[in-house]
């Protein structure tokens, strides 16, 4: 009696026990994020493993998520002084990546123990909303920092908060319609063949998301072009007026400046960009490992904002000394704000 070939597991190459829950068909291998095939329909030397390697990876990247942005809605919470348009769109930034991280870990959580299309398309949904609310509130730091350049004078007045509490409002609301689809039916639940690289996301569905980052992107890129053009401008005027000279300590914090929002922009799109360029060119034909390889990037920008945006301002700064140690350091304290902080 000859022995039976071992099983090849779905997140390496693609075979008839992807990790896609029933209805998949022989080369259903769209990412499900965790959910199993009923154990009852495959041979136990067809059975995969008890827990894909990847939704582990996954859920961890959750619970980091989840506990450092924790903090940051914690401290702008707790703090009065934290109040500033600036601060409630970070507070944003990271309440959306807050529940992105709790979604990651409550998806892998069900799909394991639940085993449930219905937990699935809920979970699925808040890590849709949760994400477009993240993508959205990095947008609208962007154009608030341009504001803030353009309109110097006039930034800190109650019209800028009036329009800042508007794109909170629009940026959420949108987000949540985009994770109440899969929901509400925008499912290929009932039809395997319309899945796209993530399930239970049809291909339109995550095609529309694709759509929607790039032309995100295109209008960040554009404006972080018009902040750096800004930045220059007030860097030439200063040193024309105090007669600076090209390597004068203005000058180099002006350039540290241009290069923190090429850092900025380039991480959001070295994260962002392959899960997006594939999410377009592939179907739930594609082997599964493809998907969780450029998935998994996506979710570490949820882990970088927090740097970026939040432990790197002064004020936040001085709100975590407090919490942590009750003080403030003296070059946390007196730091005098830069370009580089733009």
């Amino acid at each position: 009696m000859s022995e039976e070939p071992p099983v090849t597991p779905s997140w390496l190459a693609p075979d008839s026990t992807a990790w896609a829950s029933g209805g998949g068909g022989p080369m259903d291998n769209s990412t499900s994020l965790g959910t199993l095939p009923p154990e009852d329909s495959l041979r136990p030397s067809q059975l995969p493993l008890l827990v894909n390697p990847w939704d582990i990876v996954l859920c961890s990247s959750g619970t980091l998520i989840a506990c450092e942005n924790a903090l940051v809605v914690l401290v702008i919470w707790q703090n009065p002084a934290l109040r500033a348009p600036m601060f409630l769109l970070i507070g944003s930034l990271a309440l959306a990546d807050l529940l992105a991280g709790l979604g990651l870990v409550l998806h892998f959580t069900c799909a394991y123990l639940l085993r449930s299309d219905s937990a699935q398309l809920l979970t699925v949904g808040l890590i849709v909303a949760s994400f477009s609310a993240s993508v959205f509130s990095l947008l609208a730091i962007t154009i608030d920092r341009y504001l803030s350049l353009y309109y110097a004078l006039t930034y800190n007045s109650e019209r800028t908060a009036a329009f800042t509490y508007t794109m909170l409002v629009l940026l959420w609301g949108l987000s949540l319609c985009l994770g109440l689809l899969p929901v509400t039916g925008v499912n290929c639940l009932a039809e395997a063949a319309t899945c796209s690289v993530v399930r239970p996301l049809t291909k339109n569905n995550i095609a529309v998301l694709s759509v929607s980052f790039l032309l995100l992107f295109g209008l960040m890129l554009q404006l972080y072009v018009q902040i750096c053009k800004i930045v220059m401008r007030h860097a030439h005027q200063i040193a024309l007026q105090h007669h600076f000279l090209a390597a004068t300590p203005h000058y180099v914090t002006t350039r540290k400046g241009v290069s923190t929002l090429a850092i900025i922009l380039g991480t959001f799109a070295a994260c962002w960009m392959p899960f997006t360029v594939y999410s377009l060119i592939a179907d739930y034909t594609y082997p599964p490992l493809y998907t969780y390889a450029t998935l998994v990037p996506a979710t570490y920008n949820s882990v970088i904002n927090p740097v970026i945006y939040a432990f790197r301002n002064q004020e936040i700064q001085k709100a975590l000394w407090l919490v942590c140690c009750g003080c403030v350091p003296t070059s946390v304290a007196h730091r005098a704000r830069t370009p580089s902080d733009v």
